[in-house]
């Protein structure tokens, strides 16, 4: 058996699962100021927090909703070769979102944490696998998530 059909069957047993939660991080203004500058969104909701405190429905500034989703990779923990989804993979891309929604923001200084569940694997190509995962992002003490997207990801072999 290849490596790709061992992970796949040792993906597969897993679906439905919880397969990682990450520690707590807090959302800094310097990350949110470093996000508005990378990407030009330098709204007043996320950059001003004098403003934000008076103005905002929020009581003060919140995260980017995209910040919050490009923090994925970050709480997954797959910033490393060393610590790939499955053995034997030699490179992981992320592919796309089938769905991505932001229920409730994250006021900067909150600390937040991801919650990784899978969903599906599949073989796509000949030692090229396909894992979607729901990426659930908590913020300390509160009930509602402030992010849930379904993630693709192909992985090499």
């Amino acid at each position: 058996m290849s490596g790709a059909a061992e992970a796949l069957a040792s993906l597969q047993a897993r679906i439905g699962q919880e397969v990682h939660v990450s520690d707590w991080m807090t959302v800094t203004q310097d990350r949110v100021v470093a996000f508005a500058d990378a990407t030009g969104d330098h709204q007043w909701i996320h950059v001003d927090p004098d403003r934000a405190r008076r103005e905002s429905p929020f009581g003060g500034p919140i995260a980017h909703g995209y910040l919050t989703l490009s923090l994925q990779i970050l709480l997954r923990g797959l910033t490393g070769a060393e610590q790939a989804v499955a053995p034997g993979v030699r490179q992981a891309v992320n592919y796309g979102l089938d769905r991505l929604r932001f229920p409730a923001p994250v006021p900067v200084g909150a600390r937040i944490r991801g919650r990784f569940t899978l969903l599906e694997a599949a073989q796509v190509a000949p030692g090229v696998l396909q894992v979607k995962e729901r990426y659930t992002v908590e913020v300390e003490g509160k009930d509602k998530p402030a992010c849930i997207a379904e993630s693709l990801y192909r992985l090499y072999f």
